[in-house]
């Protein structure tokens, strides 16, 4: 590809063939003052092509979600390959730190669901099973809760909270108000948390009367009962919480916004949809029954 550019630079832009041929225009001009052999031009193609992946994520993928990302732009490439450039070249997925702070309160006289869910967490569409928890996010000025509420079919966020209280009307209502907002129930919806007193009390169960809702909470103690959110908030501190250092409220909210809107529901590969995004899982569901 270098080759054909250098014999034709006379004739065109270099960045235009570049572009047009899908080779980094760095790599041409590196190429131009080292000349290499066409494995080592390769190589260094797809490095370049690792590192725009990388960027693009903010550091957020590794080997395997950046070797999908370049297999569906059209690159041949595996995983192991992958890997052994990022290792080479030192490019690595940030990190994460283990901490936690309590925020489910299971001791109180409501009524207590049983658990329905059953660690089920497949859906056959949107709509069916719903899951929420509550975790935290530390910031200057103090903490701030964060409240979601997660789809199974999609892992798609529909609702979500932000708070500098534990209270009900600020975390579970709030959230799941949004849920009811941005997507419709179909037929009875399983609703599944843990036992915590935000989804345990009046102010909370008033909200599902009326609606075709059944509640299920984990088990006493049991986090696995409830996974599929827990591993959403393990995602969000590893991806963002635990490499930020937030001066205010404020700067979590915004950061907290861009995260889920912009980065997890519409940009992120998930290896339980087929290494789709929510957002592609979602229009899946929505225009395969129009398709058929």
């Amino acid at each position: 590809m270098f080759r054909f550019i250098a014999e034709h630079a006379n004739q065109f832009p270099v960045e235009r063939m570049c572009k047009v041929l899908k080779v980094s225009s760095s790599g041409y001009y590196y190429w131009r003052k080292h000349p290499i052999g066409i494995r080592q031009l390769k190589q260094a193609q797809l490095l370049d092509d690792i590192r725009q992946v990388h960027t693009q994520s903010e550091s957020r993928y590794g080997s395997p979600r950046i070797a999908d990302e370049l297999r569906e732009r059209g690159v041949k490439t595996s995983r192991n390959r992958v890997a052994r450039l990022m290792h080479k070249a030192a490019i690595r997925s940030i990190m994460y730190k283990k901490y936690r702070v309590q925020t489910t309160d299971s001791s109180h006289d409501y009524p207590v669901a049983k658990n329905l869910l059953n660690r089920e967490f497949m859906a056959d569409k949107p709509g069916q099973k719903w899951v929420s928890d509550i975790t935290y996010i530390p910031t200057r000025e103090g903490w701030l809760y964060l409240t979601i509420v997660l789809d199974l079919a999609d892992r798609k966020v529909i609702g979500w909270a932000l708070s500098d209280n534990l209270k009900a009307v600020d975390t579970s209502v709030a959230a799941w108000r949004m849920a009811l907002k941005n997507r419709r129930i179909e037929g009875e919806l399983l609703f599944h948390s843990d036992r915590g007193v935000q989804y345990a009390c009046t102010e909370f169960r008033d909200q599902l009367k009326g609606l075709p809702v059944v509640q299920s909470m984990s088990r006493k103690g049991n986090c696995w009962d409830n996974a599929v959110a827990e591993s959403f908030f393990k995602t969000f501190k590893s991806e963002l919480v635990n490499h930020a250092d937030f001066p205010t409220r404020a700067a979590a909210r915004l950061a907290t916004f861009e995260y889920i809107e912009s980065w997890y529901n519409r940009r992120r590969k998930h290896s339980s949809l087929n290494h789709q995004t929510p957002s592609q899982r979602e229009s899946y569901f929505y225009t395969a029954p129009m398709a058929a």
